[in-house]
């Protein structure tokens, strides 16, 4: 039985975030989706190269064939983020969950890494695909809290796994799944399902039959629980091909949302919100505010000028501690213009070797929400190392390997899985 694909996605800025750092791709063959973090344009780059370098997958393949080039092309975009980073101050510490599925035939390939989500419903029942990357699932799935403290964890974003966040081999959860006639897939940032319960998310895709409809009504969902992050949404239905004609046959028209609608050429964008829209219009590069701050000072304009660097954020040392900085690393004559704002209990000496030589200089950040964020990132990766070593046994003489994060494994009511 030959299958097809009818599919639609849709991405929003949300209530709460002044950019964009989701993207999201629908195809006739290929589904991804890739929350980006990091920092605004961090953010950004990371999901949009993500999806431009998947992008190119969105062709017919053998069933075989699915995996090795999923697992190629998100290498790919992992080393040329991380070789980004090593290049570009200004882009250090930013990475991106991903989920894709490749369809050949009536066969779904799928990688995931980070906490996005993929959703599967089938018939009535409503099957989470994929087991989140987090630092709060590791410490529920070793027993070390249940699942109620898990609910409402301080560290409940703190993610394990992501793409160019660090150098070195991408972990990926990797299945091969039937592509069954009548399922419904959603692949979706945290912007949703972190807003919107799994009872009305299935609730919502079982009765809203038209997918751009569904699309459109998930992210209202979304805003109206505040929307505090971005929320992105790919729908896919699986399609019987022998019982389309011409004027039920769906659409091959690629679609991109997000962040990458703007970065790959030759698709047709489809579905951008309006808020995000009006976003991007409202975007100033960050070198050219730089350069007009210090025109003003120079021109004499004192106050304009100081109002301007009080706007600005930065991360560096102080007193052996990471700190967050309001103003700019800079003097104006005797003048200091930046003063610490926040000294965080996370010590430049517990950083990873990687982190120690970014803040050899100051990191600039957009605003004080993306400093945070940025400290929430190095803490993340002190955590997940020092989670790793207590966790790790002692070695033996008839040991194999060491503990890890366990391996990603779909079971209970999910779907039957073939190996590759």
């Amino acid at each position: 039985m030959s299958v097809q694909l009818r599919f639609a996605a849709r991405s929003d800025i949300g209530a709460v975030r002044k950019s964009n750092q989701d993207s999201g791709y629908a195809g006739p063959h290929l589904l991804v989706l890739a929350d980006g973090m990091g920092g605004a344009a961090g953010g950004d780059t990371a999901s949009s190269i993500t999806v431009s370098t998947l992008a190119s997958l969105d062709d017919v393949h053998q069933a075989d064939d699915l995996l090795p080039l999923l697992r190629k092309a998100v290498t790919k975009a992992h080393e040329e983020l991380t070789d980004l980073a090593g290049r570009d101050r200004s882009l250090k510490g930013m990475g991106t969950t991903c989920i894709a599925i490749l369809r050949a035939g009536n066969k779904l390939g799928m990688v995931h890494i980070g906490d996005s989500r993929a959703y599967l419903l089938r018939g009535e029942s409503l099957i989470q695909v994929t087991k989140d990357h987090t630092l709060v699932q590791y410490l529920l799935d070793h027993g070390q809290i249940t699942p109620e403290e898990a609910e409402n964890h301080p560290k409940k974003n703190v993610i394990m796994r992501a793409l160019g966040d660090t150098e070195g081999e991408v972990e990926l959860d990797e299945s091969v799944r039937e592509a069954v006639v009548g399922d419904r897939w959603l692949l979706c940032s945290d912007g949703l399902f972190g807003v919107v319960s799994n009872e009305t998310i299935a609730d919502t895709l079982l009765h809203c039959a038209d997918l751009e409809k569904c699309a459109n009504r998930l992210i209202e969902l979304a805003l109206a629980g505040g929307a505090p992050d971005n929320v992105t949404v790919v729908l896919a239905d699986i399609l019987d091909d022998r019982h389309l004609t011409n004027s039920t046959a769906p659409d091959t028209a690629p679609i991109i949302v997000g962040a990458a609608a703007s970065r790959i050429p030759g698709t047709e964008e489809r579905q951008e919100s309006g808020a995000d829209e009006r976003n991007k219009k409202r975007r100033w590069p960050a070198r050219l505010a730089v350069i007009i701050g210090f025109l003003v000072l120079a021109a004499g304009a004192l106050f304009g000028g100081w109002f301007w660097t009080q706007s600005q954020y930065y991360v560096y040392e102080a007193d052996g501690n990471v700190a967050i900085y309001r103003g700019v690393p800079q003097t104006l004559g005797p003048v200091e213009l930046s003063h610490l704002e926040e000294r965080s209990s996370l010590a430049i000496d517990d950083l990873t070797e990687t982190a120690q030589r970014r803040l050899r200089e100051p990191v600039t950040q957009p605003s004080r929400r993306d400093a945070e964020r940025f400290v929430a990132d190095l803490e993340s990766q002190f955590l997940r190392e020092q989670v790793m070593d207590e966790s790790s046994p002692e070695p033996t003489d008839d040991s194999t390997e060491q503990e890890s994060p366990p391996a990603q494994s779909d079971s209970g009511s999910q779907p039957e899985e073939t190996s590759p």
